[in-house]
């Protein structure tokens, strides 16, 4: 922290966001070929039934995401205040817990597939294959989720270099296995819809062997070493201030993949042809979603490390050296968005018809993603201090009572393009009410640490 301080601000949030956002394009990169596999290979149907998959598995997944948005603030502020010790029990129990969320995601999830795919409205006609590869999906469930709260944890002690390098190797082995699985090259197997699935699991514990090696022969604060190994114990007050962070964040990631899926079941209702365009759409978003919130991260470790070290004053700057980037990458990635969105899209989807929709709805939100990004750097700023209720609640008021709303009257006046529509009304709200909390509330409290 200390050496840190000693840079330019926008230095030292570059080099820390730099592999992170790497990361999170690699992570957008291998879904988006892997849809393009399936898209090309084995036909829009088949991109249908994955696409249904993708809020249930991010349901789960946000459960996890809250968990290490907690832990993140506390290994920060332990990292700041150079107790290494504190950054292996935190990251132990915070593991534990992981995993044992994963095996019960795994259980839940494969026996209840058929019925929540149905629920959700997905098309008759491609609900078999959907339900066949969701049994997959929540059976290597466990083995990824542990992996996104690690990279979490990681990121707490200012490591985003270490996580980028394990999601090379990841995708790497996923992308080479999902085509060959397809067509059954080499002698293996052609598993059809289930194969990115498989390959994704293959590469993960791939990855993960990877991390544990590199972090054993570095030395690192958390390497799978008997001190570590040892911290693996379910700590009540230590998970106590975790859970007090990261609860409302996960309770936040709920709503909104809940939101999601009321999304996409009224996406469904238009049809195999219009899920399929969401399934796209959704995969070109997240190529500038997934940025914007790696700068609210790295604001909320930055400002954990700060109020760790007692370096209060650089909270101001902090946030808004993170609001200057969010306009210059996503505002950026945007303007790229909008430019190459024919082309993009064509990537996934051979339908004329299809890839126009999916343009036209791409088009409708792609813009408000800067307004995303600023919120959710507000947000990590106050999250830094342990502030995050009140945050939360704003921005489930926002979902729950703003965007599904609207999302409802746009579509009965609109159509499907009214579903879309939903997304930057939402934003806005959020923008609106966290920037009021922030300076007429939290700016007038005093921080301290958890830890």
């Amino acid at each position: 922290m200390q050496a840190a301080a000693q840079r330019p601000l926008w230095h030292t949030y570059l080099l820390f966001l730099a592999p992170m956002v790497l990361s999170n394009f690699l992570q957008s990169m291998s879904g988006t070929v892997n849809s393009i596999y399936i898209g090309q290979m084995l036909g829009t149907q088949a991109l249908a039934a994955v696409s249904g998959m993708f809020p249930v598995v991010f349901f789960f997944i946000a459960l996890v995401i809250g968990l290490g948005a907690g832990a993140g603030v506390l290994i920060g502020q332990a990292w700041g205040a150079r107790e290494p010790h504190m950054v292996k029990a935190i990251a132990g129990a915070t593991l534990l817990l992981g995993v044992l969320i994963g095996l019960v995601a795994a259980v839940l999830g494969s026996v209840f597939a058929r019925q929540a795919l149905a629920g959700l409205g997905t098309p008759a006609d491609v609900l078999d294959d959907a339900v066949a590869y969701a049994h997959v999906m929540m059976w290597i469930l466990p083995s990824l989720l542990v992996f996104v709260l690690f990279t979490q944890l990681l990121r707490g002690v200012s490591d985003t270099l270490t996580p980028l390098l394990a999601l090379v190797v990841s995708t790497c082995v996923g992308l080479a296995l999902t085509p060959a699985l397809i067509r059954g090259w080499f002698g293996l197997p052609q598993l059809g819809i289930q194969s990115a699935a498989y390959a994704g699991l293959a590469g993960n514990l791939a990855a993960m062997a990877w991390l544990a090696w590199r972090l054993i022969s570095k030395g690192h604060p958390l390497a799978p070493d008997r001190e570590f190994f040892a911290a693996l114990r379910l700590d009540g007050v230590i998970l106590g201030k975790v859970l007090r962070i990261g609860l409302p964040t996960g309770v936040q990631m709920i709503v909104l993949s809940l939101s999601e899926l009321v999304i996409l079941a009224l996406v469904n209702q238009h049809g195999s042809q219009a899920t399929a365009a969401y399934g796209a759409v959704t995969q070109i978003v997240n190529y500038v979603q997934f940025p914007a919130l790696s700068i609210a991260i790295t604001a909320s470790i930055l400002g954990a490390q700060a109020i760790g070290a007692g370096r209060l004053e650089r909270m101001g700057p902090i946030l808004r050296t993170g609001l200057l980037i969010n306009v210059c990458l996503t505002g950026g990635l945007i303007v790229l968005g909008y430019l190459l969105s024919h082309w993009l899209l064509g990537l996934f989807l051979t339908e004329d018809s299809t890839r126009a929709m999916a343009e036209h709805l791409l088009h409708i939100m792609l813009w408000s993603l800067l307004v995303f990004g600023f919120q959710a750097i507000i947000g990590g700023i106050m999250r830094a201090s342990g502030t995050v209720l009140v945050p939360v609640i704003i921005a489930i008021i926002c979902v729950v009572g703003v965007q599904l709303p609207a999302a409802y009257w746009l579509d009965g006046q609109y159509g499907l393009q009214g579903v879309w529509m939903a997304f930057p009304v939402a934003y806005l709200s959020m923008l609106v009410l966290q920037t009021l909390y922030y300076k007429l509330v939290w700016r007038h409290q005093k921080i301290e640490r958890l830890v």
